[in-house]
């Protein structure tokens, strides 16, 4: 184990206001669920449980990142606002290739950069007013819970051990009798994507080329941990079904991240969870935020085309600004960034201010009735700021709706006024 990994030790959520309640009934939730490719109805039953794949902190949160996690955070609003329990949990990817390959590129210790990056991703999601997952869980602090599912699938038969000097341990993709139902890709395009996204399909000794890995047995110059699988670290897939098993059980209502995670990750995460488990499926539905450009390009830490949070922020942009102009677009759709949308988001936010500033307004308690039937509708965004738009824009008597208006903008969307 490398000097200093205990820093990391167990990962700290962060803060923010609890969420107004608000009077009326809530709307019943659709999302679309992409291994069903349809939006279908979210009905939890008892505890609603999210499962969001967090980041490998390796560099600071970009608006891709914070636009995954807004999304999912109107989820959370959305369910508290129908009265349910949400059991959230978001993963940290804290040690992996990526993190590793940055760390020696800039010459630091890479337990210093994981931890600098898990503290700036916290203060970025705190002033996006994101609420904060109930179980924030590091993959290293996991190991020992990742190591014994690994052991359950070798003793079972649905792992292996490559035969070579290296004893590298691998998932067997035929042991997941609906392999491929989430993603609904066909062979030819999983090759293409595994060999883009981490995955390893021309390693010599597989089963399958497209069997992930499970267990990176000690090399020199790697941090490992002792396990009885002997001393080594966790592959990507398995750290988040370990994970996901551990603190919300064999199903969940949601797995949640960006479109880039539909394969390999959620289609082997899954895949994983329901070998070990018997269970299927591994989520009611499959969520996928779409990518957010800069200049063309997908924004991405690894072309470096970055819009950051954190710059935006020390430049003095208003965080509910930031956050009302990934709002903007739909969650689904691949976008680009421009400062133009930003400015547009300022433009809106005086105007809601100034609304919910008069001594009356138009209906209030019209306003959250199709406001929740905006958001409830697979997260139509665009919509629901065009109807907080409308009443601002409007005339009306009601002396109570600019606090409920300010309180529904708040519990649903997010927004502080």
């Amino acid at each position: 184990m490398s000097a200093g990994v205990d820093r990391l030790g167990c990962m700290q959520t962060w803060s923010a206001p609890e969420p107004p309640r608000l009077p009326g009934a809530a709307a019943p939730l659709a999302l679309y669920d992409t291994a069903n490719r349809a939006v279908r109805p979210s009905a939890p039953t008892g505890d609603a449980r999210l499962y969001v794949c967090g980041i490998t902190p390796y560099d600071a949160t970009h608006l891709g990142h914070a636009a995954t996690m807004i999304t999912f955070d109107l989820i959370n609003r959305l369910w508290r606002d129908a009265g349910l329990t949400v059991r959230y949990v978001q993963n940290v990817t804290d040690i992996d290739d990526p993190l590793l390959e940055r760390a020696e590129r800039d010459g630091i210790d890479w337990t210093d950069l994981a931890v600098r990056e898990t503290e700036l991703f916290r203060a970025d999601m705190a002033a996006l007013r994101v609420l904060p997952p109930e179980h924030y869980v590091g993959a290293v602090e996991a190991i020992p819970g990742i190591a014994e599912r690994i052991g359950q699938l070798l003793a079972g038969g649905s792992a292996y051990r490559v035969a070579d000097d290296s004893a590298d341990v691998y998932f067997d993709v035929a042991a997941a009798k609906r392999f491929g139902y989430e993603s609904n890709l066909d062979r030819e395009t999983m090759l293409a994507l595994s060999a883009e996204r981490g995955g390893d399909p021309d390693r010599a000794g597989k089963r399958d080329p497209l069997d992930p890995l499970l267990w990176r047995t000690a090399r020199d110059g790697e941090p490992s941990w002792p396990t009885p699988l002997g001393d080594g670290r966790p592959g990507w897939h398995i750290e988040c079904a370990a994970i996901a098993l551990r603190y919300l059980g064999n199903r969940i209502d949601v797995q949640g991240g960006g479109n880039d995670l539909v394969f390999p990750h959620h289609e082997m995460s899954a895949a994983h969870a329901e070998v070990i488990t018997g269970e299927w499926p591994f989520a009611e539905h499959y969520v996928h935020a779409g990518m957010i450009g800069w200049q063309g390009e997908k924004m991405s830490k690894s072309k470096g085309n970055l819009v950051l949070v954190s710059t935006l922020r020390e430049r003095g942009e208003d965080p509910a600004a930031v956050r009302l102009s990934l709002l903007a677009g739909h969650y689904r759709a691949d976008r680009e960034w421009t400062e133009d949308l930003l400015g547009a988001a300022h433009d809106r936010l005086v105007a809601w201010r100034t609304g919910v500033g008069r001594t009356a307004g138009p209906d209030g308690a019209a306003l959250v009735a199709r406001l929740r039937a905006a958001l409830a509708d697979d997260l139509d965004t665009p919509a629901a700021l065009s109807v907080v738009d409308a009443w601002c824009a409007g005339e009306g008597t009601d002396a109570d709706a600019p606090r409920l208006v300010t309180a529904a903008v708040d519990a649903l969307l997010g927004v502080g006024l």
